[in-house]
């Protein structure tokens, strides 16, 4: 084997995985940025509270408007948002279940998919007629339940974003 071919093998860097390429790496380049832990671990805990927003496509409007104004990363805020769909629309139900149960109300048969079609096949005022409740009891259960999921995000991603930023910090400075 030539020297030439021996450097280039040693060159190849194994393929990054999706979750590495879309999560780790970008706020890995926020920590590099002068990004605090902290900061990052803010915006990664909010952004799952505001992804679970209860009600389909206004997720990544609230994202936004939220954190704009608090100066929080949007690529992330979004990225997470959009990776966090698969969970957003298994939560709906579960928000809509809590809700009824907060609320007292009985359950009622209820499924995103009949939501989703029920949204283009009839008015706005039908919609709301059939599914408005299963949104007051959805929004109440996210309401109560997103300052809890918020602080048991940041207490387990605030240690895990800090040794990040050390490693790589660490890595830098060699």
């Amino acid at each position: 084997m030539s020297a030439a071919a021996a450097t280039s093998a040693e060159v190849t860097v194994p393929r990054r995985g999706f979750w590495q390429r879309r999560l780790v790496d970008p706020i890995a380049r926020q920590l590099t940025q002068g990004v605090t832990p902290g900061k990052i671990t803010f915006t990664l805990s909010l952004g799952t509270v505001c992804s679970m927003f209860p009600f389909l496509g206004f997720t990544w409007l609230l994202n936004l408007s939220v954190g704009l104004p608090l100066r929080l990363n949007q690529p992330i805020m979004q990225t997470l948002n959009q990776l966090l769909t698969p969970v957003h629309l298994v939560m709906i139900l579960v928000y809509v279940r809590v809700g009824e149960w907060i609320w007292g109300a009985s359950e009622h048969r209820f499924s995103v998919i009949e939501m989703v079609q029920s949204f283009t096949e009839l008015s706005v005022a039908e919609f709301l007629s059939r599914f408005g409740w299963a949104g007051i009891h959805a929004f109440t259960a996210w309401s109560l339940t997103g300052p809890l999921l918020f602080g048991a995000l940041y207490l387990i991603l605030k240690p895990i974003i800090s040794r990040l930023a050390a490693h790589r910090t660490n890595r830098d400075t060699v």
